[in-house]
Parts: C-alpha cells; structure tokens; sequence
C-alpha cells in the first residue's frame, strides 16, 4: 500500500487480499468454510445451520459455499446493534443471504445463538434432514484450520517475495481467524508479532476466547508442546460503542484507503482494523523500517447497510 505508507510516514504497509478468496465477494470465512463444508459433507449433511450478526459476512459465505454444494443453508441473523433502517435490515449481506438462497430467521440481540441454532437442527432432524451446525463466524477447531493454512501460505509468499514481514495486523472477533494464525505462525517458529484489533469484546474477554480456541486446534492437530499465553495479542480500543457501530476512526480509514488505495473495507471488521492500525502508525507504535501486513478480511458489502455512517444518505 504505496499510497497509503507515504500518507502515513511509514513503516511500509501490505495487504493481504483475502477479500478476494472468490466466494460471494469474498471473506476470510471462506477459509473457515473450505474445512467446515468438508465435515459436513463427510457427514452427509443435507442442510447447513448457522448464525451471525444482521449483516453477518459469514452467513453470505456460509450460503454462497452451501449453494456451491447444492446444500440448503437456514441462517439466524441476531438483531445486535437495533438499527432498523430498512438498508442494514435488508441490502448487503441480507440481500446476499437471500440471493444465494437462504432460509433466514431473526432472533433478538442478546440470545442464545448456539441454542437456537440447536433447536432449529431438531426441528429439522425431525422433518428428515441431516443438519450440520456451524458456529458464529466458523469459529471452532475445524474452521480454524483455514487460518492455520492462511500463515502457511503468507509466510511461504513472503519467502518468495523475499519479503520480511515484522508484523501481521487484522481485525479480531469471533477469535477463529486470530485462533488459527496463532497456531500456524507459533507451529512454524516464525517471528512474525501478530495483533488482532478488537471489534466486539473488552482485551481481556478477546484474548481468552482467542488462547481458548488457539489451544483446542493446537490440540485438535495433534501438535506436540503447549501454546504461550503471550502469543495472543490483542487491541481492543477501537471498539467503540459496541459491534456495527461505527465510530469516527472506521469511517476515516475506509474513506481513505477507497480514496487513496482503491480498497474497499468493510464498517464492521477491516474498517475498525484499519482504524487501529492507522492510529497505531501515528503513535509511532511500528519502526520505520518495519514491514506491516494488515489482513483484509472482507465484508465490504456490509458498506450498503452502513451509507448513513458516510453521509451518503438514499433517497
């Protein structure tokens, strides 16, 4: 990110695209996907389950993946920020959901989502089909094998780029990506400092959901050793008034790196990760020197729920 590294006064920024993995736009979900749709197939599954926030990247991939597979998909879409304007209730990602053929259901901001999507698979064991359940985000063991894969192939890209990579920024949430980047990066031995930027949670629920989750795949793999509590690192002080809620520094970066890099983040994940990662660079967190990798993890279609956050008002 030329542009952006000169705006800035350094250290020197990269991006790594997987908003362009080729699923329905796009999405690090789609790594998740590639092992989580393998079990379910290995399992003879008829119908895949799962559940996300209203304009939830994961259900979009989770159904695009599903239609691929000649699949059903049911989605619940929890209601977490109370936005009802009909473009966050219905454009982006829920327009997707549908268009990729989705069942999709709305369930109040606070409840039990694993439970609902529990009782939905009875309902539907009981109708005859074969569900598969999968988490919010593709967060567990088996969805986190995308992520350890995502550090084998950064590092062996680096290698070849012969590009040293000091560190790797990217927004955290359901833990899943930052959980298999852990165990790929810490598997490997590499130096690379991985920070995630918090986008739902306080630091010190984040990174134990992360060290939880790094620790079941490290064991799911079957490596030998334990993992280090302080290889999970976290920044939560973007947040801001919660999840999907914009804030002034998420607004910033997305508007500039469309206007100086022609990318497109999106006003949930990349966009506040970005946001920290901008703020940091100011505060002169990384050396000059340094090569910064910021992981772009899609979702820039959750932008036509947000065009009131960009002044950008429909008529």
């Amino acid at each position: 990110m030329d542009n952006l590294t000169r705006l800035l006064g350094g250290p020197r920024l990269w991006i790594k695209r997987d908003d362009c993995t080729g699923l329905s736009s796009g999405g690090n979900k789609t790594r998740k996907l590639e092992f989580l749709m393998a079990e379910a197939l290995a399992q003879k599954a008829d119908v895949v389950i799962t559940q996300g926030a209203t304009q939830s990247n994961h259900a979009r991939q989770t159904v695009a993946a599903a239609a691929k597979l000649g699949m059903r998909c049911h989605i619940l879409l929890e209601d977490r920020t109370g936005n009802t304007q009909f473009n966050y209730t219905e454009n982006g990602n829920v327009l997707l959901d549908r268009l990729h053929g989705a069942t999709v259901e709305r369930r109040a901001g606070g409840s039990d989502m694993q439970a609902e999507m529990e009782s939905v698979a009875k309902q539907l064991e009981r109708a005859g089909h074969r569900p598969y359940v999968i988490p919010g985000g593709g967060s567990n063991p088996v969805g986190a094998l995308g992520y350890v894969n995502a550090a084998l192939e950064l590092v062996s890209q680096s290698v070849e780029m012969g590009l040293r990579v000091d560190h790797l920024v990217h927004a955290t949430g359901s833990a899943g990506t930052q959980a298999g980047l852990v165990v790929g990066l810490r598997a490997m031995h590499s130096a690379i400092q991985l920070l995630g930027i918090g986008v739902r949670a306080p630091r010190e629920k984040q990174e134990s959901m992360i060290y939880d989750l790094a620790c079941r795949t490290w064991g799911h793999m079957g490596l030998a050793g334990e993992l280090r509590r302080a290889s999970v690192q976290a920044n939560c002080d973007y947040v801001g008034g919660g999840y999907g809620v914009p804030t002034p520094g998420m607004v910033e970066a997305v508007t500039l790196l469309a206007q100086t890099e022609g990318l497109l983040l999106d006003p949930v994940y990349s966009g506040k990760g970005m946001a920290g990662l901008i703020d940091l660079v100011r505060k002169g967190h990384f050396a000059k020197d340094q090569n910064v990798v910021f992981l772009h993890t899609g979702g820039s279609v959750a932008l036509f729920g947000y065009p009131d956050a960009f002044g950008l008002t429909t008529s």
